[in-house]
């Protein structure tokens, strides 16, 4: 959770050797204690500098020692340099130069996932498949994800030019692009599902989410709904702000949303929701799993403890914990420093005290993370109780009121996925047969060459296998050649369609006239929703 602080300190000489700030603060004792750890620090930095058997750049070295310092403290304080903190900076404004691309590394080469409706080069008719093969003069290969975002990113109004290659075309083609201002959607869709029940995906928490929310509530009762799932699942979180302007569209004036406690002035806050707003008074479910982290946790977490919405998934990542960010040498870096913990209106806090230090940070923007470390039983955690006297836990994330976990995926559907291959073949599928529509459906010719297909990527697989797992496949199939034919929106009704999670959450809102009674149907799917 990031709360947005601009506190401007001296550069980073000043804070080694300056340290005025420091006198006074434990007393002689300490002070001396203090520049004789840091005389020490200084002598050693000198030696290196002199003596090494390799020339050293003492710039460098310093840097390491800070975030030795940090690594230390807690995995989500750090120290930011100039390219870290500009794409902090572009996640929590929500918007950068850019020429508005999803891409991902297939087969060592950046291919485009989706353009970006009504950007630049959604404009210029680059397609979900494409391979950008240079980026100016320089060849891709090999490049990562962030090294492609480095170079296509720019301040608008300059020109980049990419190399693309497309499936079923020969050669390559350049392609001129220039920047605009990008902005990041923290709706990506919503849409109405089921009887009058409205899906909103919220993917993130940057300056305009809230604003976000209240237009798709708004598009979504235009469209019939009067029920709302919001989906938090792989939510990373984001800023505080967002999290309370979210969560206060569902709650009375003047209700508490959350806490903070911090150890120096200012950093210990109660946020409550405004006075200015209507509550949102529809039956609502919120779906979270493991990837629900940070603002994501502090929404559930209200609305649970409110008796709001009833919560349906798997447990949630266990961050708990606000980081401020402090512009150091004339914000050209940043330290990022976790400030205060947060408690849910009930004063629960939901930190998973084991979280390893590589685990999910709510800026990050790698999908690699490792997986946190499970949850503590509930009769190991300290109870609390919503306004309505159901039990919820502290500690280890927000445990659902309904845990329902998404199936498992059998070992060629599972290849299939984790190796791309339903994205490839649809884009060469989309590209070779050009008056294919997905209304056709799949057919049997079209599953013959997707088993071709795979026999040429060599995968094994046995006999009788695509038909034992023709549900996963297909639906892998559906969604990619939706994502090709008609975007990113078209494929997650794809997902959705087959989603055991959002089903449930559509059983039991589908059968609740009123908030009251979802809790009711949440209490008597229970014992066999567990799974």
């Amino acid at each position: 959770m990031i709360r947005r602080q601009h506190i401007i300190t001296g550069g980073l000489l000043a804070v080694l050797f300056g340290l005025g700030w420091w006198v006074g603060r434990g007393g002689a004792s300490g002070d001396a204690d203090l520049y004789r750890n840091l005389d020490a620090f200084v002598e050693v930095l000198h030696k290196v500098d002199q003596n090494y058997v390799d020339p050293v750049d003492p710039h460098r070295l310093i840097e390491g020692a800070i975030q030795g310092m940090l690594k230390d403290l807690d995995p989500y304080s750090q120290y930011l340099d100039s390219k870290a903190f500009q794409n902090l900076q572009a996640t929590t404004h929500g918007s950068f130069g850019g020429i508005g691309i999803v891409v991902s590394v297939r087969d060592n080469y950046p291919t485009v996932i989706s353009p970006i409706e009504g950007g630049p080069a959604w404009a210029l008719g680059l397609r979900s498949g494409d391979v950008i093969v240079r980026i100016g003069a320089r060849s891709t290969l090999g490049l990562t994800v962030e090294d492609v975002a480095d170079l296509l990113r720019g301040p608008a109004g300059t020109r980049v030019q990419i190399t693309v290659r497309r499936e079923g075309e020969r050669g390559e083609r350049d392609v001129t692009i220039e920047r605009k201002i990008i902005v990041t959607r923290n709706v990506p869709y919503a849409f109405v599902v089921g009887d009058h029940v409205g899906y909103l995906r919220l993917s993130s928490f940057s300056e305009t989410s809230g604003a976000e929310v209240r237009t798709a509530v708004a598009r979504l009762r235009a469209q019939g709904a009067h029920r709302l799932v919001l989906d938090l699942r792989s939510n990373p979180g984001g800023l505080l702000d967002q999290a309370v302007g979210v969560a206060e569209q569902f709650l009375k004036p003047n209700t508490l949303v959350v806490f903070t406690k911090g150890r120096v002035r200012g950093q210990s806050n109660r946020y409550v929701s405004s006075e200015k707003r209507p509550e949102l008074d529809w039956p609502l479910v919120v779906l979270v799993d493991r990837g629900s982290a940070s603002a994501s946790e502090i929404v559930a977490g209200a609305l649970q403890d409110l008796d709001r919405a009833l919560v349906i998934g798997e447990t949630s990542f266990g961050k708990g914990s606000v980081q401020s960010v402090f512009p150091l040498r004339g914000r050209s870096v940043a330290l990022k420093l976790t400030t205060a913990r947060y408690y849910t209106p009930s004063g629960r806090s939901i930190h998973r005290a084991a979280t390893p230090p590589a685990a999910l940070a709510e800026d990050d923007e790698s999908d690699d993370s490792e997986a946190p470390t499970p949850a503590a039983p509930d009769s190991a955690r300290q109870t609390y109780r919503t306004v309505g006297g159901r039990v919820v836990y502290g500690g280890g994330g927000i445990r659902p009121d309904v845990v329902v976990t998404p199936d498992s995926l059998p070992p060629l559907a599972a290849t299939v996925e984790s190796r791309g291959l339903a994205f490839r073949f649809a884009n060469r599928w989309v590209n070779t047969h050009p008056r294919w529509k997905p209304s056709a459906g799949l057919g049997d010719s079209l599953r013959r060459d997707f088993a071709s297909f795979l026999k040429a990527e060599k995968v094994t697989f046995g006999e009788g296998e695509l038909t034992r797992q023709r549900e996963p496949l297909d639906r892998a199939l559906r969604r990619e050649l939706a994502r090709h034919q008609l975007g990113d929106s078209a494929a997650a009704r794809v997902v959705l369609e087959d989603d055991p999670v959002l089903a449930r959450a559509l059983k039991i809102l589908g059968r609740s006239r009123t908030p009251r009674e979802v809790f009711a149907l949440g209490a008597a799917a229970r014992p066999t929703g567990a799974r």
